[in-house]
């Protein structure tokens, strides 16, 4: 599915509309959670029922169907809504990078690498690019990696993906909200500028710009 684009060039109104859905979108999530307490509680039953097999893994995927959408919602009213950092001074980037590296080896050049970061949505930010830069064609052939290096006060991380994910023509995956993790990406972004950094897509390359401590 192509994401929806608007020709409307009101901003008053684009910004009124994204307030009143980031709220839908709340309210809508916490009921997933509250049907997903119901689903859980009748799980529980049928298995002390000993309810066919068939049943209980009907109502397995129903929870994990549930357990999807609100936290796809959830991403969604956090991308809505202005991020409050808690810088931690003396961060180590290479370390959040490594943890969320998914088991990539990551490549360092220079360093250190220690800044003013929030640890917690910096490393979620790191670990949904390195998700969309390999996804399912990362290949133990090389051809997918992840470096670090810096220069001047900064901080440069790119990821390259495998053949198969490189060069696909496809717009900015930062900018385009494309399903959920589209969506995740987006706010991957955000959280990088929150940060002071700025992100990039070329080549079949993903990149974030960070500035170090001094």
């Amino acid at each position: 599915m192509k994401p929806l684009k608007t020709e409307l060039q009101d901003s008053e109104t684009l910004r009124d509309l994204g307030s009143a859905s980031v709220q839908i979108v709340h309210d809508l999530k916490n009921q997933l959670n509250g049907l997903k307490l119901y689903a859980t509680f009748l799980r529980k039953r049928m298995e002390k029922a000993e309810r066919p097999a068939d049943e209980q893994e009907t109502l397995a995927k129903l929870i994990s169907g549930l357990e999807r959408a609100a936290a796809d919602m959830n991403v969604l009213v956090r991308f809505g809504r202005t991020l409050e950092l808690r810088r931690q001074s003396g961060t180590d980037l290479a370390r959040l990078l490594q943890d969320s590296a998914e088991g990539e080896h990551v490549e360092t050049d220079g360093g250190p690498f220690e800044g003013d970061f929030d640890p917690v949505l910096l490393a979620e930010a790191l670990k949904n690019i390195t998700a969309e830069a390999f996804g399912e064609s990362a290949q133990a052939d090389g051809a997918s990696r992840v470096r670090l290096s810096s220069k001047d006060s900064w901080a440069l991380v790119e990821w390259q993906g495998s053949a198969a994910h490189a060069g696909s023509g496809e717009e900015d995956p930062f900018r385009s909200l494309a399903g959920a993790a589209g969506l995740r990406m987006a706010l991957a972004a955000k959280i990088v500028r929150a940060h002071g950094g700025e992100v990039s897509s070329e080549g079949g390359r993903l990149r974030a710009r960070l500035p170090l401590q001094k």
